[in-house]
């Protein structure tokens, strides 16, 4: 039997030592291709400008960025000391004219209508306070025809997978957000639901043994 779910924060990652932890796990993560990066591309987000929800370190938009052409990125992110190492990784990678990283809430999107080509996030839906709010945020900030990708960890994964990827997630200090985080998770059939009261109502939900994934288009 599934585990009720637990909500975690909803104020994003904050503080030097915390931020600084989950910098080293995502950079491993990186360096050893565990990154959504090719999912994003297979989705069809190939093109344009497109918003990544939740960048965190920003490696993901970062990559998709270094397999694409004549793209820009525009990364929202909740915790100011996230959008500063998201800017310091983007210097790093060389990638600082094509990216631009803002302080705001998935709920309440700080941009015009029908403005970005596509839009993506992962690992940052069950942080969120209000998903239906940011569903329709997401919807209203695409402009027509544009897609959206949306991954997470499933709450629902075996425990002999929550256990490898217990074991493989480096430092070890952050061992326990992933607990707290596969708790606030979502199953298919509560997604399912979410969605079903949004614009977004119409989305393909795949799943594996340990990620949801949320694909559509407006």
């Amino acid at each position: 039997m599934t585990k009720q779910r637990i909500p975690e924060t909803d104020h994003g990652i904050q503080g030097e030592v915390t931020v600084t932890q989950y910098d080293l796990m995502q950079r491993g993560f990186r360096d050893r291709g565990w990154l959504e990066t090719k999912a994003v591309l297979s989705s069809g987000i190939t093109s344009g400008n497109v918003l990544e929800v939740g960048h965190g370190p920003g490696y993901l938009g970062l990559e998709w960025l270094k397999q694409t052409q004549n793209t820009s990125l525009t990364g929202l992110d909740i915790s100011a000391d996230m959008n500063t190492l998201a800017q310091r990784n983007a210097r790093e990678y060389g990638l600082s004219n094509r990216t631009d990283y803002r302080l705001g809430n998935s709920s309440q999107l700080p941009f015009p209508s029908d403005i970005f080509e596509a839009v993506f996030t992962s690992g940052s839906l069950h942080e969120w306070a209000e998903p239906q709010s940011a569903f329709e945020e997401i919807w209203r900030v695409l402009k027509p025809g544009g897609r959206y990708f949306i991954s997470d960890l499933r709450r629902d994964m075996s425990f002999p997978l929550l256990t490898l990827l217990w074991l493989s997630v480096r430092p070890t200090s952050i061992r326990p957000g992933l607990l707290t985080s596969i708790s606030a998770a979502y199953t298919v059939e509560e997604l399912t639901a979410l969605l079903g009261k949004t614009h977004l109502k119409e989305a393909k939900i795949s799943a594996n043994a340990i990620d949801l994934a949320i694909v559509g288009a407006k």
